[in-house]
């Protein structure tokens, strides 16, 4: 719930395809994502020109709706429909009815899924992630879900700082939240926030729709898995590292921070969506099916079972993906496909996500100045309040950043900085089965903590995770092999083989 936006900068429009965006410049506006709401979806007009002879919410707000959810707007909106009068209208109006406060009221009656899977999904507590990074930092509790992270006003321990860090920092890419304050991360809350299309802040239609790529990627983006499948590797922070390298003018940021274009997923390259392979169950349930490369390219497997896109045609396999096209599937015939303990990705990744340390220092003082060439890092509220207070022309806004859940302010800012962000090599390492798999530096963490009177009370504390900063993933950068797979394999054992100090 992100409120506090900047209402001076100027706008223009959001092009709603990914593939596009690169190929436009525009400005952008920060958008208030509960006015777009109350003024978009529900309610009437106050402007004295209406009819009012004409009742009903779509009077005034001209909402076409599927099939399913044609029910009346009041249905899940509440207030009333039978004035034209708009405080009358807005009368206990809901304009969040799919927030996850509200979900269980509105949503839940018709669809039981929610209360019966969705609500303990990954997707929705964030489970994992949260309670690896704070065991990192010394909790010994692990939350149920994020929303139960503990508001730290003045951190005194290490795992305070962190959580102060999380709830501040962190929390955007998450259900509760309408994101952040630039054109593609921008989106709505609970169901609507992957079933609703929302563009530069924006409901852009009432249509609930299976979740496309651009709703992915509004939470999917900067260096983690999903905007690898298009090519994206996010830039430093620097001005002098970033593009375009020669004006400080505003300029098309679509995700706060431009991007390096690499090569695409070779199955993005195929025009296949992301729920083409990843679909409802795995990411509404708790236990969810995971996708597998076996699943669609091992003959073994395919004889076995077919997964439901995928059906037998003569003696090959086709894959109907969601946009209608059918895609002949390679299947896992050569030789090297029979080493055992090898991951798919571990010869197939043609690069991956390396970002090593990850410095992260709140800032309760006044050093914008320092800052100058990193005001764009990803965090609207960071950009705003350095870009306006190195002005000495403007009022100085005060230097606080909202909670993510509660939306409200406290006192010192986030910054954000890495030792060094690199793509080419592939990192390899084992997972907690022994294969060999792409893994990258995820818990390499060191946060700070300077006070309103310049002490520093935390210094580059660093996270001490229990199984190693290095985690296994997943690289979404799937290519061909190459003719040097093997040695790939080879040069990681005789780094595992070699003695320790050497």
């Amino acid at each position: 719930m992100h409120f506090d936006f900047d209402q001076n900068s100027s706008h223009g429009d959001y092009i709603d395809n990914p593939d596009e965006m690169n190929t436009h410049t525009i400005f952008h506006t920060p958008l208030l994502f509960i006015s777009i709401l109350l003024f978009s979806l529900a309610g009437c007009s106050s402007d004295n020109n209406v009819d009012k002879a004409i009742i009903g919410c779509q009077s005034c707000h001209n909402m076409t709706l599927d099939e399913q959810h044609n029910i009346g707007c009041v249905t899940c909106h509440e207030g009333t429909d039978q004035t034209s009068d708009q405080a009358l209208a807005h009368k206990g109006l809901i304009a969040l009815p799919a927030h996850p406060e509200n979900v269980a009221r509105n949503c839940a009656p018709c669809h039981q899924e929610i209360t019966t899977h969705i609500q303990s999904s990954l997707h929705y507590t964030l489970k994992n992630s949260v309670n690896l990074f704070r065991e990192a930092f010394g909790a010994t509790n692990s939350l149920e879900s994020f929303i139960d992270t503990p508001v730290v006003t003045t951190p005194e321990t290490d795992i305070e700082l962190a959580d102060d860090l999380l709830r501040r920092r962190c929390f955007r890419c998450h259900i509760y939240n309408g994101g952040d304050d630039y054109p593609a991360v921008s989106r709505g809350t609970g169901c609507s926030a992957c079933h609703l299309p929302f563009s530069n802040g924006s409901l852009s239609s009432h249509l609930f729709q299976k979740p496309a790529d651009l709703q992915c990627l509004s939470c999917h983006y900067g260096n983690y898995v999903g905007f690898d499948y298009y090519g994206r590797f996010e830039h430093d922070f620097n001005a002098e590292y970033r593009t375009p390298y020669t004006t400080k003018n505003e300029h098309f940021r679509p995700y706060g921070v431009e991007y390096h274009e690499l090569i695409p997923d070779i199955h993005k390259q195929r025009k296949m969506s992301c729920i083409d392979c990843h679909s409802g169950s795995e990411l509404m349930l708790k236990n969810g099916p995971k996708p597998s490369c076996q699943s669609c390219h091992l003959p073994d497997a395919l004889n076995k079972h077919l997964p439901d896109n995928v059906s037998k045609v003569g003696d090959g396999f086709v894959l109907s993906s969601k946009d209608g096209n059918n895609h002949p599937l390679p299947v896992m015939i050569h030789p090297a496909h029979n080493k055992q303990k090898i991951s798919c990705q571990a010869c197939h990744a043609q690069w991956t996500f390396n970002d090593y340390n990850k410095h992260l220092m709140r800032s309760d003082t006044d050093n914008y100045d320092l800052f100058e060439n990193l005001s764009t890092q990803g965090s609207s509220d960071i950009e705003i309040i350095v870009e306006n207070n190195i002005d000495f022309d403007k009022n100085e806004l005060p230097l606080v950043m909202i909670d993510n859940l509660t939306g409200v302010s406290r006192q010192g800012i986030w910054y954000k900085g890495f030792t060094i962000r690199r793509w080419e090599k592939v990192v390899l390492g084992r997972d907690e089965a022994g294969t060999i798999t792409p893994v990258r530096p995820l818990l390499d963490y060191s946060l700070s903590w300077i006070d309103e009177d310049d002490s520093i009370r935390f210094d580059s504390i660093s996270s001490e995770p229990l199984n190693g900063v290095m985690v296994p993933y997943v690289p979404h950068t799937t290519g061909s092999a190459g003719i040097f797979y093997n040695q790939r394999i080879q040069e990681f054992l005789e780094i595992e083989l070699k003695p320790k100090g050497n």
